[in-house]
């Protein structure tokens, strides 16, 4: 793309991400309201109890279909909103799933303990030798499990391979709730109107989940056959590598944003990671920029040129879409300058970068973003030293430091990348400078 194609997007009415954010509430809110009348014209129970067991029961059901939405990765939703967004938009959704569903299992016990004049314990036995409460049974179960080992205190002590392969079980969550939904509820059967609204609101999530998560990705890997064309090592910890491929100009991606990649040759299927792009696509390569933090990133160094790539992508809203000003403020920490250096490539108009680092010697790429910033007539300042060091404490982005260092930074769209405490130190001393949260763009690459 050139220069032009980049230039600050035409204004509208709305931003980017609110326009996506308010067409997938809206999607939400219509259901929810077709769920309620679904509800009010047949939604009764056979007592009290178990037409609010029925009430939360089509609930969760609309729950599930909009977590499932939320992480379908689908183009139009991630360019705007972003996955990291996605994903923690689905994360907090997915307590209110767990709840949802535990209250529905409870009520449906309880209404039939009450309408057989039994015990509790009793009628979940009972109902357990049902085979359509059976599946719900398990389906409850299994999202359970996910919920808790999707805590913090868990997740945070689970390997991420062993954490993806548990929240694989969702789907057969997903599948074990679709059969139990059309043979227990008569609020799903109980009309043909019904019926075919709730085969058509699956259908068109199940689509989506398929053509987002599997359809795209091969597709598109069958069609670029992305292979690694070169390896250079940028510093003992740090290497590029490029990877060239088939028709790369007809990918859709932009500077910022990042893929999902996957070496089978180098560390087996299973063992993904999020890179971001370090340079800004040019339709014939694409290159990515790696610190060496575990076994899997020090072994891409010894990488041989012509292995097969697998990547899925491209992800994330961290471009110059979401542009509102003319100027921009490119801040980044470590090895965050990835991203950075490749939005460095594309922006136009007034551009200043605060790249922060403990010392030069850990400035990567930073030949790299001299040229680029000499020859687009940006400026580049390179903080350095230890937080909270010397007196007064060096604290390069402090509210005041900033503004010392872009005096004009409340007119101007600032993009931050770098560790997440940098990040949150960061965007609350925007805040306090009064810069308006739509010119705040920052991203966190990662997959959960």
């Amino acid at each position: 793309m050139t220069a032009a194609e980049h230039s600050l997007p035409r204004r509208t009415a709305l931003p980017p991400a609110t326009l996506a954010t308010l067409t997938l509430a809206g999607f939400f809110a219509v259901n929810l309201l077709i769920v309620w009348a679904l509800f009010l014209t047949s939604g009764e129970g056979k007592n009290s109890i178990l037409t609010v067991a029925k009430f939360f029961g089509l609930h969760a059901a609309l729950v599930m279909m909009l977590q499932l939405t939320l992480v379908a990765r689908l183009p139009w939703l991630d360019r705007r909103i972003g996955m990291d967004r996605l994903t923690r938009w689905h994360r907090w959704i997915g307590f209110t799933l767990l709840w949802t569903v535990v209250l529905h299992a409870t009520f449906v016990v309880l209404g039939y303990a009450t309408l057989d004049r039994a015990s509790p314990l009793r009628t979940f036995l009972a109902l357990a030798g049902v085979p359509a409460s059976l599946l719900g049974i398990c389906a409850a179960t299994v999202i359970v499990t996910v919920a808790i080992v999707s805590m913090r205190a868990i997740r945070r002590r689970l390997p991420y391979e062993v954490w993806h392969g548990l929240h694989l079980l969702v789907y057969c969550a997903l599948m074990l709730a679709l059969v139990h939904q059309f043979l227990e509820g008569t609020t799903f059967t109980a009309t043909p109107l019904s019926t075919a609204y709730w085969w058509t609101i699956w259908t068109l999530v199940v689509v989506a989940l398929v053509a987002g998560r599997i359809v795209l990705p091969i597709h598109r890997n069958l069609r670029h056959r992305l292979r690694v064309s070169a390896v250079v090592p940028e510093s003992p910890e740090v290497t590029s590598v490029y990877l060239t491929g088939r028709d790369l100009h007809r990918l859709p991606a932009r500077a910022g944003q990042f893929f999902i990649w996957r070496f089978p040759g180098h560390h087996g299927w299973w063992r993904a990671n999020p890179f971001s792009l370090s340079a800004a696509p040019d339709g014939r390569t694409l290159r990515i920029t790696v610190k060496a933090v575990g076994s899997a990133t020090r072994g891409l160094r010894n990488l041989q040129v012509g292995t097969p790539v697998f990547a899925e992508g491209p992800y994330g809203a961290f471009t110059s879409m979401h542009r509102t000003r003319e100027g921009t403020v490119l801040i980044a920490g470590g090895v965050g300058v990835t991203p950075v250096r490749a939005l460095l490539e594309e922006l136009t108009g007034p551009v200043v970068v605060l790249y922060r680092v403990r010392s030069v010697q850990e400035a990567v790429l930073l030949d790299e973003l001299r040229s680029l910033a000499a020859a687009r007539g940006a400026r580049l300042h390179l903080l350095t030293g230890r937080t909270g060091v010397g007196s007064p404490p060096n604290r390069p982005f402090a509210p005041r430091n900033l503004r010392s260092l872009v005096p004009d930074i409340a007119e101007r769209d600032i993009y931050v990348c770098g560790p997440p405490a940098m990040t949150e130190s960061v965007v609350a001393s925007l805040r306090e400078l009064g810069v308006p949260r739509r010119q705040i763009h920052a991203e966190r690459f990662a997959l959960a």
